[in-house]
Formats: structure tokens, C-alpha cells, sequence
């Protein structure tokens, strides 16, 4: 089996984006201790947009600087680095204090016109690779709306993207941010596909490497949200923002079953050993978990370390590029 543990590198996005020590630097020094004197690799997907809109701001340099520092260790220890697009960066402005995200109407990559997104999509990744001193093949959507495909597949083709690890086999979301309805995503753990990502295409030009997913009962985000409340200090979030609406998930997934990812993020780390079965007993060969460090919790850390104690040396813990850019 391969195992592709995979990271969001990024700030919020609600009211207070959090800060850059507290949401990336000191939650990602967490995560590569755990990984140091191991064989596994592990991949972030890195929101760049953050840094190009920094760049803006002689008082962020510093700032701005040692997220620079801390994706160059990424790589010098053999770890990933891949392309995450929350394109509202584009309309962020920083007021001297905090970040004013102003995501309405700019969140997804869709929101903008055809010429837009094309500028801004080549401009990220350009920024990144300059950065990390290699090609990026790989992406993920930011809040992983990446439907409609059809308006962003030309972008892939122009900008050498090769796969997209978006998708949350099950998942649905309509709000007045989110767009993303993975109901008829294949059950599987990759696939080829052309114009829709939901759409199996043997002879599509893109890959899908789709985030892994299981059924959660309403118990399992019942008691995610009562530990949070009763034992702060094990199952606060290092990082110190607040998320976006997502408008009535939390009354969904708290009244019915829903699908959602494997994560790392959490109490949803709970799952992870049970998400390996699954996916095994489904015959799956690879597996994406999906985890944000500014998600990261004392807990969430604590089972990530048992998970990887306990298969590092069963199953291969890749990245993308090691799968397809080297």
C-alpha cells in the first residue's frame, strides 16, 4: 500500500486568518519531528497565494521569510511540496494587524473570469517552483472546489499539472463558499479523467488521486465537539484562527451519516487505523490521508505518531513527487 500523507499549508480564512507561527511554522515543526529517522515521506500542499500577497508588505518580510526557510527544510529532508490555490489572496489586504480576506465571490478559482484565472493560476505556480527550486505536478483545489472541471482543465494542460488530489469520494457541499459535490466520484484509489473529475475516463490526460474517505455517524462529530469543550488542552487547535462558514454542515454531520475524509486533523485522527482497513479490504493500493497543521491537535499528533509507528514499516509512505515527477 501506498500512503500518501498530505498537508494543507495554509492560514484561516474566517475572521482571523490565525497567525503564520501558530498555523504553519510551529504545527509543521510538529509534524516533521514525527517523521524524522523514518522511511516516509510526507507532502504539502502549499497556499502560496499567502506569500505572493506578503510580498506586498515590507512589515510581513520577515514573516514571509521564514515560511521560505521552513519549505526549503521540507525539501532538504526529503519531504513534498505541491500546488493548493485559495485564490481570494488575490482581493486580501493587510490592514497593518490581521488580514482582511474579503473571500465573497473569491473563493474558488471559478469565481473569476476565464483571463483571470488563468493569470493567477500560472502566477502561483511560477511563485512556488521559484521557491522550492522544482517542478510541481500535482494539485489541490483550495476547499477542494474544483467543479466545474471543464473551466479549469485548460489550466492544467497549460500549466503541466498532471494530478489532482481534490476529491472526497461521497462528500457534498453547496454554500455560499464551497461547491462540491463528490457523490459520483468512482470508489477508487485512482483514476484517469478529462473534463469531470467525478467522471472515470481511461484515456483522460489527468489523474486522480482522490483524498480517502469513509462514513462517519453523527456520534463520531457529537463527541469530536464535546472533547473539544471538555479536554481543551488535549483537543484545542495549535492553530489560533477561525474557518469560514460552512454553511449548516456542523447541524448536518451532527443529525446524519455523512462521508468524509481520513484525516490527520484532530479527533479525526481516531480514524486513521481504521480508514487503513478500509481501504485495504476494498483492495485499494494507495491511500491519501489529508491533514492541515494549523488543525493539528496534542491528540491528533499523539495517534498520527502511533499510526506511523505502527505501518512505516509495512506500507510505503510516498509522496507525489516521488510517484510522478521524479
Amino acid at each position: 500500500m501506498n500512503i500518501y500523507l498530505t498537508f494543507d499549508y495554509e492560514l484561516f480564512f474566517g475572521e482571523s486568518s490565525g497567525s503564520v507561527q501558530k498555523c504553519m511554522l510551529e504545527p509543521t515543526r510538529d509534524l516533521l519531528a514525527i517523521a524524522d529517522g523514518k522511511d516516509i515521506r510526507m507532502t504539502f500542499f502549499v497556499d502560496v497565494g499567502y506569500l505572493i500577497a506578503a510580498d506586498q508588505y515590507p512589515s510581513l518580510q520577515n514573516e514571509k521569510q521564514s515560511v521560505i526557510d521552513q519549505l526549503k527544510l521540507i525539501i532538504s529532508k526529503g519531504h513534498d511540496i505541491q500546488l493548493h490555490i485559495h485564490p481570494h489572496w488575490e482581493r486580501a489586504v493587510f490592514n497593518g494587524e490581521k488580514w482582511e480576506m474579503n473571500t465573497e465571490g473569491a473563493y474558488r478559482l471559478t469565481d473569476f473570469k476565464a483571463e483571470e484565472r488563468k493569470v493567477i493560476f500560472a502566477k502561483y505556480k511560477q511563485g512556488l517552483e521559484e521557491i522550492i527550486g522544482r517542478k510541481v505536478k500535482a494539485y489541490r483545489a483550495g476547499g477542494w472546489c474544483i467543479q466545474p472541471f471543464d473551466e479549469l482543465s485548460d489550466l492544467f494542460v497549460e500549466n503541466e499539472i498532471l494530478v489532482d488530489s481534490s476529491v472526497i469520494p461521497g462528500d457534498f457541499m453547496l454554500t455560499d463558499h464551497y461547491a462540491i459535490d463528490f457523490r459520483s466520484a468512482p470508489k477508487k484509489a485512482r483514476y484517469q479523467f478529462s473534463d469531470d473529475v467525478c467522471k472515470e475516463d481511461p484515456n483522460g490526460p489527468f489523474i486522480e488521486l482522490p483524498i480517502s474517505s469513509m462514513r462517519y455517524s453523527p456520534l463520531f462529530f457529537w463527541q469530536l465537539y464535546l472533547l473539544g469543550r471538555l479536554f481543551p488542552a488535549s483537543h484545542k487547535m495549535i492553530g489560533d484562527g477561525s474557518f469560514i462558514s460552512q454553511g449548516g454542515r456542523k447541524k448536518r454531520v451532527l443529525s446524519t451519516y455523512s462521508y468524509n475524509h481520513i484525516s490527520t486533523d484532530g479527533y479525526f485522527a481516531k480514524k486513521l487505523s481504521e480508514g487503513l482497513r478500509k481501504c485495504l479490504n476494498e483492495g485499494f493500493e494507495e491511500m491519501v490521508i489529508i491533514g492541515h497543521p494549523k488543525g493539528n491537535t496534542k491528540y491528533g499528533l499523539s495517534k498520527l505518531r502511533t499510526f506511523i509507528e505502527n505501518n512505516h514499516k509495512k506500507h510505503n509512505f510516498t509522496s507525489f513527487h516521488k510517484e510522478f515527477c521524479s
